[in-house]
């Protein structure tokens, strides 16, 4: 019997948050909504950690759904590199639906929050779909799950302020424009391949060999997944949705959205494409690198210069998403685990900030750094929070901002890459300063005279620090993460080299 359960997780982690969604509609606002949906994210969890324990030594889960073996039937795929996604999707989930009880009970409206919860989770059920499923076009399907529910999502923030609808509108456009640009690079595979399952494209392209049509599919398929990913200069969608949206919307998006669509990147790069074709590595070398750390310098710069907290996490995430292309630039193993360990470092520490300016938004009423004058006095345990997961970005020793940065810049100089190298360690300048504005203005200056603002309620501030403690754990201590990381880009190169051998 547990066996045979077991043998269900696969498919089990996208059919409960699936069903589960529509009755957090059905079940309307207030507690009730926000339970079903608490306990949902935590089964929904469960699963993640049991798959993740289960493939942690190598070993890979193959479930066929209705029995039909692919290539014919559709496949859902569980190594350690998706595993160690669905169980950051998940976790970050749960936690943010802790943190939404009071969060969306300030900035939604009672008679759409169980509207809301049923788009947080069929976002975090699109999400979890892209990163398991082995069918092609089943990421496409799970992709615009998690697109549409986020758009919604983004446009609930109205009921604060109205320029969320504007900020999901303009996410709605250019997130079309990837889709789009996404499928075409499908249907030029199916093409030129016959097949959606992603092992057997692989396969099939050793087979077929180069042409200008896998040429024009890889490119249509990394521009397309390049603007959900947010990649310099395709990030355009990405400052006013994270700024306008509901505060738990910006914790859950900013920590799991980006970090899907970074996967996405590695899993077609490495397991579909491979390498061998040298028009991939030149696009990765000539193109992508180039862009990576022009973005990496221009949002930390934009970032030092912005008056709204929210706004400067998010040209911060630019800069982040930066980090993880250089490291598959790399196209080596050092590269490859930078890039999957920043996947779950950067979730712990945006979710963490994000968090911190939520409960700014409900407590002090804005997320304006001017409006938010010693702040640090005021709501003490918030704002060490913040110093937490500031210090992650900036790469401080003892959080896991430092292990992103020494894997990445130890993976450049093993190229032989000192500039890209000593760029990685400036940025952390650029960091600081931003980071610094905001503790300067919470911590050395008064707070403004009959302003009152009181500590966030325990259900926001356990989840915070429940992110800002693995920062602060895995910087310390960061033999799971590593190994997780080590042995998935291993997986990965190990791929491409069969593929093309």
């Amino acid at each position: 019997m547990q066996n045979a359960l077991v043998a269900q997780l696969p498919i089990l982690q996208v059919i409960v948050p699936l069903i589960a969604a529509p009755f957090c509609a059905l079940l309307g606002g207030g507690n009730r909504s926000w339970a079903w949906a608490f306990a949902t994210s935590l089964i929904t969890f469960a699963i993640a950690v049991s798959l993740f324990l289960s493939v942690l030594d190598g070993s890979i889960i193959s479930y066929h759904l209705g029995g039909w073996a692919p290539p014919i039937g559709i496949e859902y795929r569980v190594d350690v590199l998706n595993a160690f996604v669905l169980m950051i999707v998940s976790g970050v989930g749960a936690l943010t639906m802790l943190y939404a009880r009071a969060s969306v009970a300030h900035e939604i409206d009672p008679r759409h929050q169980g509207l809301f919860y049923t788009a947080l989770v069929l976002c975090m059920t699109g999400l979890l779909g892209v990163t398991i499923t082995g069918d092609a076009f089943n990421v496409f399907v799970f992709l615009e799950i998690s697109s549409l529910s986020t758009y919604a999502l983004v446009a609930s923030g109205a009921d604060r302020d109205r320029r969320a609808l504007t900020a999901s509108y303009n996410y709605l456009i250019m997130g079309t424009i990837g889709a789009t640009f996404f499928v075409i690079g499908l249907g030029l595979l199916l093409m030129t391949t016959g097949t959606l399952n992603m092992a057997d494209i692989a396969h099939r392209l050793v087979e077929s060999g180069d042409s200008r049509t896998l040429r024009m599919a890889f490119a249509f398929i990394v521009v397309g997944i390049g603007l959900k990913l947010a990649m310099f200069p395709l990030h355009l969608w990405l400052p006013n949705a994270y700024t306008y949206a509901p505060s738990a919307v910006s914790a859950f998006v900013s920590a799991t959205s980006t970090k899907v669509a970074v996967y996405m990147m590695l899993r077609f790069l490495f397991t579909v494409f491979g390498f061998s074709i040298p028009f991939e590595v030149d696009v990765m070398l000539y193109i992508v690198l180039p862009l990576a750390l022009v973005g990496i310098i221009a949002g930390s710069v934009v970032a030092i210069f912005q008056y709204d907290l929210k706004r400067l996490l998010a040209y911060s995430s630019i800069a982040q998403i930066g980090y993880m292309l250089v490291g598959i630039t790399f196209l080596s193993h050092d590269g490859l685990m930078a890039s999957i360990i920043h996947l779950f470092n950067h979730a712990v520490a945006k979710a963490t900030l994000f968090m911190v300016a939520g409960a700014y938004v409900m407590q002090a009423g804005t997320s304006s750094i001017r409006k938010l004058h010693g702040v640090g006095r005021d709501m003490p345990y918030t704002t060490a929070a913040f110093l937490v997961g500031g210090f992650s970005l900036i790469g401080v020793p003892l959080t896991v901002g430092f292990i992103s940065k020494w894997y990445l810049v130890q993976a450049a100089i093993a190229e032989g890459w000192w500039p890209v190298a000593a760029l990685i360690v400036g940025s952390s300048l650029l960091a600081f300063a931003y980071i610094w504005r905001f503790v300067e203005v919470a911590y050395m200056h008064p707070s403004p005279e009959g302003v009152v603002r009181k500590e966030a309620p325990l259900t926001m501030l356990v989840p915070m620090w429940i992110f800002a403690g693995l920062s602060l754990y895995f910087g310390i201590n960061a033999s799971l993460t590593s190994e997780a990381a080590s042995r998935a880009a291993s997986s990965l190169i190990a791929a491409s080299s069969l593929i093309w051998q």
